[in-house]
């Protein structure tokens, strides 16, 4: 495990980085960035969903100089959705050093970009057609550039951008650091290594496949506000014996301790800012049932040995599958079988695909419960606990009691009112989140249709995302040996 704050990022970083929810680097990133800060050319082999835009986007921001008002990085990326994505984080991570990052791509109006270039961008993340159009153009100059990155080469190599890549690549400095990064390395993309690359540094990385089978997944739709009382509800109408909510920032997992207990729950949250004393005194509780929620970061719920876990939340969707796969990896131990729910934001749907089509695993969709279904959950708990204490129990002492209610009252009152007295029905304290914000988007080759139970293909067994990207990336262009794309 390697802590974002163990890899020597300047403190503006650092802040961007924490402001984004991510203190532990995946894979891809920990390999990646010690090594992209020495300088040195990567190529790195990893799938989508593995963190691999932090991976080169926390080096290249530590090496841009705010203050030189030229291009100093370049991203060239196979797609117009895809451009616009990296360009977003790479914004957010900026963010602290202000750092101005520009998108540009085909489709778009390329004298409104003219225009935007013109307020000097540090970092140009765009697509390889409408990059080497600005470079023609001379509205683009890339002699200061340090930095190259080449975001999914074998989707370029697909789409026939090859030659414009190295078109691009032959206007920047010779002494400049390329990072390279591709699902799969077939041989002309191996050859634009050798020829652009000084003796590039190996990394790969291969998502986890998921091996729990014996956890039941499921995902709800929601908007962000209505998160905290679909949680509560869940709560009542599951009542688990232990269960685990999962928040994406040490900020979160502070606020929904306070809010669970404001609204009945016995909670407490752990992540790094707590002191090991702390941590196990809170993990003490947890096991031996005093608390009934845990509320935990990544970081800080990463080697937890909890057993008899039946239920975990995840409040905010993981950044990456490996995550998830630890996150749900907490429950269904032991033989047992235990239930994951995912929160979903409408914008974060497309990180529920990259998950589902890394573990294999698709997730069931749940819809949102309403008050009386968490009543009548809480109202089925107290039965099942009535009916074990007359199975089990001596009842002898309270007898004469429950004799002398019966002369009083009818019987089903009696019942009644007992299981209203021991009944958490639906608290709604107001409570108050920090909204955080979603996750960037991450491109899905290939993702799982819920409506017609396809893979996304079309009638020509393309999938559907990669015709639109070859149409959408070329719309209204003149294209010379049909690869490039020419807007003007």
């Amino acid at each position: 495990m390697t802590l974002f704050s163990e890899l020597g990022l300047d403190k503006s970083t650092l802040r961007s980085i924490e402001k984004m929810g991510f203190e532990e680097a995946t894979p891809i990133q920990a390999q990646t960035i010690p090594v992209a800060l020495e300088g040195k050319d990567i190529i790195g082999q990893a799938q989508t969903g593995t963190g691999k835009t932090a991976a080169f986007g926390i080096p290249l921001m530590e090496k841009i100089d705010p203050k030189a008002e030229h291009v100093q990085g370049i991203v060239i990326a196979p797609t117009r959705e895809l451009a616009i994505q990296v360009s977003e984080e790479l914004y957010k991570l900026g963010y602290g050093k202000k750092i101005r990052v520009l998108a540009v791509y085909g489709g778009q109006d390329i004298e409104r970009q003219i225009r935007a270039l013109k307020k000097k961008p540090h970092i140009i993340v765009g697509t390889p057609g409408r990059l080497l159009d600005h470079i023609n153009r001379k509205t683009i100059r890339l002699g200061n550039v340090h930095t190259v990155v080449l975001d999914e080469a074998d989707e370029m190599l697909n789409m026939g951008f090859i030659e414009d890549i190295e078109a691009i690549l032959s206007t920047v400095p010779e002494e400049h650091q390329t990072l390279l990064f591709s699902a799969t390395m077939p041989e002309p993309i191996r050859k634009i290594a050798e020829k652009f690359m000084q003796d590039p540094h190996h990394v790969k990385v291969k998502a986890k496949e998921m091996t729990v089978d014996r956890i039941q997944q499921y995902y709800i739709e929601l908007k962000e506000a209505e998160k905290f009382d679909v949680l509560t509800r869940l709560l009542d109408i599951q009542t688990p014996e232990l269960a685990i909510v999962f928040g994406r920032t040490k900020r979160r997992v502070d606020e929904l301790a306070t809010a669970l207990n404001l609204r009945g729950y016995t909670a407490e949250g752990i992540h790094g800012d707590l002191s090991q004393a702390k941590r196990l005194s809170v993990l003490k509780k947890f096991k031996e049932g005093s608390i009934d929620v845990l509320v935990a970061t990544d970081v800080a719920a990463r080697g937890l040995d909890i057993s008899g876990v039946t239920h975990v939340y995840n409040f905010d969707i993981p950044q990456d599958p490996e995550s998830y796969v630890h996150r749900i990896g907490r429950t269904g131990r032991a033989g047992k079988t235990g239930s994951a729910v995912t929160f979903v934001t409408y914008r974060e749907r497309p990180q529920l695909y990259v998950i589902e089509k890394t573990t294999k695993k698709r997730m069931e969709r749940l819809k949102t419960p309403s008050l009386s279904e968490a009543l009548e959950g809480q109202q089925k708990a107290v039965t099942e606990k009535l009916v074990s204490i007359i199975e089990n129990e001596d009842l002898s002492l309270y007898l004469p009691n429950a004799k002398d209610l019966l002369n009083k009252y009818d019987a089903e009152l009696i019942v009644a009112s007992v299981i209203k007295s021991l009944t958490k029905e639906p608290d709604s304290t107001p409570v108050k989140l920090t909204e955080e914000q979603p996750l960037p988007v991450k491109k899905v080759r290939e993702t799982f249709s819920r409506d017609k139970g396809r893979n996304g293909r079309s009638s020509n067994g393309r999938s559907k995302e990669y015709s639109n990207k070859r149409s959408g990336e070329r719309s209204k262009g003149n294209f010379s040996r049909g690869r490039k794309e020419r807007t003007k």
